[in-house]
């Protein structure tokens, strides 16, 4: 049999990005001589973070449309048809016998163009509130892979398989790997740990808010391991000391999330799959700044199943301490929200999306 030819598409952001390259992984543990093209952004970050997980990438020059009126939204359409005549070529170039979407601005004009030209495609939605790009999509694809119920408002009902969202693997036990952690990050055994992460570029105000924050948590006497983010390391390492540890980027997730007694994280897709799969007492603080203020509805819909607190980054005035001295002091509180929280966890999402790309290539070459 030939080798499959495979493209991805995705990217514009991590949430974006690690699930498209997780499920090209998977594709290629299953069938090692799989040819793959991932197609992105031209100027964003996934032409450098493909090439290093060891894919070939190709750039659009495509962008979104932005809320307000600015030279790129004048450009947009020109963008557009350069993407959609750049597309055509890959595909017509590549010949893949199947695209995969993963969201962003460029898997639109690339999967667009191949439905066009009758190859099997499929989407991964990883929000609870589904993109515009997605929705667009929908239409024309075979199938589209969710990871929140009731999708059907944004997609057609009869091409939904719930699936979840790719996590990295090293996640599923960390039960067994605290007394590691803790010899890691040097941490007391006596005191609780909170862990702070904004995302790899960080979270200004949750930043702030912790920075504000550090005679709170002394005079509870917990611990911190803090990600700032690459943006506002310099900002905040002077706070390094005993009881707080300042890190730019945390290189062992899997450590850091068993180490953690209560975590403090934006809610971005991927970072809520993986927190669901850690199963800790969680204080979501969506970013309001993000399209559609999708990181609000999916911290909205892990409350609803009271599986963690929801803080706005409006009400961090009067709610920041009052709420983590609450959940610090109450175990039997922690210890429902971690519970709640994982029986909303798929630890088995890329699987379950390779299986579905196989299924469409094995429909298609009948």
């Amino acid at each position: 049999m030939k080798p499959y030819k495979v493209i991805v598409s995705g990217g514009g952001t991590g949430g974006h990005i690690y699930p498209a390259i997780a499920i090209a992984k998977e594709i290629q543990r299953r069938h090692p001589d799989t040819q793959f093209l991932f197609v992105g952004a031209s100027d964003r970050m996934e032409m450098e973070k493909v090439p290093q997980a060891g894919f070939e990438i190709k750039g659009l020059w495509i962008a979104g449309i932005q809320r307000k009126l600015t030279i790129d939204n004048l450009l947009f359409p020109i963008k557009l048809i350069s993407s959609l005549w750049k597309s055509r070529r890959i595909i017509k170039s590549f010949k893949p016998d199947v695209v995969i979407g993963t969201g962003g601005f460029a898997s639109g004009p690339l999967l667009k163009t191949a439905t066009w030209a009758k190859i099997p495609a499929l989407i991964q939605e990883q929000n609870s509130y589904a993109g515009i790009t997605n929705k667009l999509l929908s239409k024309s694809v075979q199938k589209v892979c969710v990871s929140y119920d009731e999708m059907h408002r944004y997609f057609p009902k009869d091409k939904i398989i719930k699936t979840g969202n790719p996590v990295r693997s090293d996640l599923l036990d960390i039960a067994s790997k605290r007394n590691d952690a803790f010899a890691k990050y040097d941490l007391s055994h006596n005191s609780k740990v909170v862990l702070v992460i904004g995302g790899s570029l960080g979270a200004r105000a949750i930043n702030k808010w912790i920075d504000k924050s550090i005679p709170f948590f002394k005079k509870m006497g917990v611990q911190i391991l803090w990600q700032t983010g690459k943006l506002y390391y310099d900002q905040y390492k002077h706070l390094e000391q005993d009881d707080v540890q300042v890190m730019a980027y945390i290189d062992q997730m899997d450590l850091a999330y068993a180490a953690a007694d209560v975590i403090i994280s934006r809610a971005g897709a991927s970072s809520v799959s993986e927190l669901c799969i850690v199963g800790k007492a969680t204080v979501f603080i969506p970013s309001p700044n993000v399209s559609e203020d999708h990181q609000t509805k999916n911290a909205q819909a892990i409350e609803k199943e009271q599986a963690a607190i929801l803080l706005k980054e409006s009400s961090l005035d009067e709610n920041f301490e009052p709420t983590l001295e609450k959940l610090l002091n109450n175990e039997s509180q922690r210890s429902l929200l971690g519970v709640n929280i994982k029986q909303l966890a798929l630890p088995d999402a890329t699987t379950r999306i390779v299986d579905e790309v196989e299924k469409l290539i094995a429909k298609n070459k009948r």
